[in-house]
């Protein structure tokens, strides 16, 4: 018997696929989806290897940490109220680009990825890299000659349409960048047109360099990193039309929202399920996210969140303080504190009441999973646009830090724990998230395998090919234009002519006619 599952596990790994999955960037937020993405392969049989700066702690079948790079910064717990700011005080192209993706691309001159820049001693079938800001690494893939598949974290940003010419409708459609929603009015339409335009290109202007980049550490004979992103065969982006509502796309564009929501290999420590369990009145669980540290903010928001808290006993809150010890005195005895919480198990729990979040995309899709309503208080990047669409949802009650009072926090929390239409809207909206012909993480696999075994065409767009003034059709309209007033100039010309000849005529008959 032990023989006959020896032999089938061989079997299926050697039918199974060579992946290689490159995920440079330092944000555990993002990896936790790009990790279940390999994960999910690694399930199915296939053998992953894995460049990016979180290895395993624990050892999985089929997964291997080939190259384990170095962070320039910790951004795990170490995002300080102050260092928010940085994220809010420029072009979000410009910080995606320079600051989160160019430096990323000195690491191609590794000599761990050196290695593998030989088609002959690598063959790998699959390159699945990260679509943020260090695209530099599709060359990898395009050197290797093996399809190349994007994946984002996040819905995609303005900048990332055009890889695989998916439509830009943005009279209906706002980019991920501003708080609009689907019904705009016209000078939200211009504002979301010119915004959208703006951040596409100071993202080509400050990743541009990344051409210089590749053509030094891989190969000068590279094309520039423009056409290499062109190179996808096509995006997996953690989006869902429940939540992101409908948009246009080509069948490259592969929606997988959620994927990351899984409880394999999270571990519930039995003091927090005791402490949960007894919180016979119900919780709620208060964090920032993975970077942020709650405990760095102004004394006066630490304030209005001790008073806000204190009064809502003996509803308990759980919440997430990466150092508790950094945390000014009076914290209410309500509040219970730990630096890291399983947070799946967390929002799955039966006693929780809600969840007061940032708004960060991984933790607002986790709560849309398990119907919990959610008090949001954004900082930077889509964290406003995830409130703004959980409000008009009643899934979410929106704050902002710049109005905030305690008298608003305290309105925030009656509701979220007293109206019913907040967890019934939840609900009802964790059942559209849910609902889909095949989970997010069986989708993702399904189309890494079809592309794998079709090839990186199979799901390409003729629209890539095609310059935006074709692909918007002007060349036609300026053709059809000039046949109009061509045609309009002709027509000015014959009636003119056929007006000067009657006219002719009448002369000619009434001089006849006087003679």
């Amino acid at each position: 018997m032990k023989l006959c599952i020896i032999l089938l596990c061989t079997l299926a790994i050697c039918h199974g696929y060579k992946i290689l999955g490159i995920f440079p960037f330092h944000g555990k937020s993002h990896f936790v989806m790009f990790e279940e993405l390999m994960k999910a392969l690694a399930r199915k049989g296939h053998q992953v290897d894995v460049i990016s700066t979180f290895p395993l702690k624990r050892p999985y079948a089929n997964y291997t940490d080939i190259v384990k790079i170095q962070a320039p910064e910790q951004l795990l717990n170490n995002l300080t109220f102050d260092g928010v700011a940085v994220f809010t005080s420029a072009e979000a192209g410009y910080i995606v680009a320079s600051m989160l993706g160019n430096p990323l691309c000195e690491h191609l001159g590794s000599p761990e990825i050196q290695r593998l820049l030989n088609p002959g001693e690598n063959r790998y079938d699959v390159v699945i890299v990260e679509i943020f800001g260090a695209h530099c690494f599709a060359a990898v893939g395009h050197v290797l000659n093996v399809p190349i598949i994007g994946v984002s974290s996040s819905a995609l940003y303005p900048w990332a349409y055009e890889y695989i010419a998916n439509p830009e409708n943005l009279a209906f459609a706002p980019n991920i960048l501003l708080s609009y929603m689907e019904n705009m009015n016209f000078f939200q339409r211009l504002y979301n047109f010119l915004h959208h335009k703006y951040n596409v290109h100071v993202f080509r202007q400050a990743s541009s360099i990344q051409t210089e980049m590749i053509r030094k550490y891989v190969s000068p004979d590279l094309p520039d990193i423009r056409e290499l992103e062109k190179k996808l065969a096509m995006i997996l982006v953690n989006s869902h039309s429940s939540w992101n509502g409908i948009r246009p796309s080509t069948p490259a564009l592969i929606e997988v929202g959620g994927l990351h929501v899984q409880e394999e290999g999270v571990e519930l420590p039995p003091s927090l399920e005791k402490w949960m369990n007894e919180s016979k009145d119900g919780f709620i669980y208060f964090s920032f996210g993975s970077m942020v540290k709650i405990e760095s903010f102004p004394a006066k928001y630490l304030k209005i969140f001790y008073s806000s808290l204190g009064k809502i006993a003996p509803v308990r809150v759980l919440m997430k303080i990466a150092k508790s010890e950094e945390l000014p005195p009076g914290l209410p005895k309500n509040v219970h504190t730990l630096s890291w919480i399983p947070q799946v198990k967390v929002l799955k729990h039966p006693n929780i009441k809600a969840f007061i979040t940032h708004g960060g995309l991984m933790g607002t899709q986790e709560a849309i999973h398990y119907g919990v309503p959610m008090i949001g208080i954004p900082l930077f990047a889509d964290q406003f646009i995830n409130i703004d669409v959980g409000t008009v949802k009643n899934i979410t009650i929106g704050l902002n830090l710049d109005t905030l009072t305690e008298e608003r926090m305290d309105e925030a929390l009656n509701a979220v724990l007293n109206d019913p239409k907040y967890r019934n809207a939840a609900k009802k909206l964790s059942e559209r998230f849910l609902d889909r012909p095949l989970n997010a993480s069986e989708t993702a696999v399904y189309w890494v395998e079809y592309i794998a075994k079709h090839g990186a065409d199979a799901l390409r767009s003729p629209a890539v090919d095609l310059a935006w003034w074709q692909r918007e059709l002007l060349d036609v309209y300026a053709f059809l234009l000039v046949a109009l007033l061509i045609s309009l100039y002709a027509l000015t010309v014959v009636v003119r002519f056929v007006f000067q000849l009657v006219n002719a005529n009448d002369s000619a008959a009434h001089k006849k006619k006087v003679s």
